[in-house]
């Protein structure tokens, strides 16, 4: 296990790099330096990043030309007129009515609460978030909606792997100082991070012997997220850049 734990330490370094965001949605965040910009930006990005790689990022720049290139601005003073440009957009499933809802409820989130960071730290326990998670979107999605479009955020209380909020909780939380992850929210620790289990970090666990069930759901994240802390309790999700980087770029389960 010691061996194990080397080399994923020294993939999660490999990978780790500025160089990393060049093909990776979180690039859309970076494109901000005021913190309601970067989490709007990145909640936003993480929501439709599913699917084809170059789509998301070309999905995400066109959603934030939508928004003016300043979200938190558009969020807040946004006219119907405004929302209107928005039916046209489309990403795989997510469409222009998801786009519209999410733009209202995110108004009306912050004009309810301090910041998003306020949010899942009222709700964060000792060793995860996946509570907070649950929490959010049911705040989130406190308004008339249709049901539709609930699908595009994921309940961990339902058994769901929540991908793409763990990422998207990862980007904000995480230390910035390599470039990759954006490190604003101060007031929760990557302690309490849970890797965001897709189908390539998913493979990648199962071939290293560290993640036996077969499905990516929730279940999957709980078993994952006790092997990784087991490597490293501080800090257990700067693996995901080991197991991610060893699946799309190295091909590792196939060889």
């Amino acid at each position: 296990m010691h061996e194990l734990k080397d080399f994923l330490d020294e993939k999660a370094l490999c990978y780790e790099h500025p160089k990393f965001i060049e093909t990776d949605p979180v690039q859309i965040p970076h494109l901000f330096t005021q913190k309601e910009d970067i989490e709007i930006s990145g909640f936003l990005t993480a929501t439709i990043s599913w699917g084809n790689r170059k789509s998301i990022l070309n999905n995400a720049h066109k959603l934030m030309l939508l928004l003016d290139n300043s979200p938190h601005d558009f969020i807040m003073n946004h006219t119907k007129n405004d929302l209107k440009n928005m039916e046209s957009f489309v990403h795989r499933t997510f469409n222009g009515e998801d786009l519209v809802y999410f733009i209202k409820a995110l108004r009306n989130f912050y004009l309810k609460y301090a910041s998003m960071e306020a949010f899942y730290t009222q709700f964060k326990t000792e060793t995860h978030l996946q509570n907070a998670i649950h929490h959010f979107k049911k705040e989130f999605f406190n308004y008339p909606h249709e049901i539709r479009t609930e699908k595009h955020i994921s309940d961990p209380r339902k058994n769901s792997a929540a991908k793409r909020i763990n990422m998207f909780l990862r980007w904000m939380i995480r230390d910035a100082r390599k470039g990759v992850d954006l490190g604003i929210w101060k007031h929760l620790s990557p302690s309490q991070l849970s890797c965001p289990l897709d189908v390539h970090s998913g493979n990648v666990a199962r071939k290293l012997g560290i993640l036996s069930r077969k499905q990516n759901d929730g279940k999957a994240v709980k078993e994952l997220d006790s092997q990784l802390r087991k490597f490293d309790p501080v800090d257990p999700v700067k693996y995901d850049y080991a197991l991610f980087g060893l699946g799309v770029f190295e091909k590792f389960t196939t060889l």
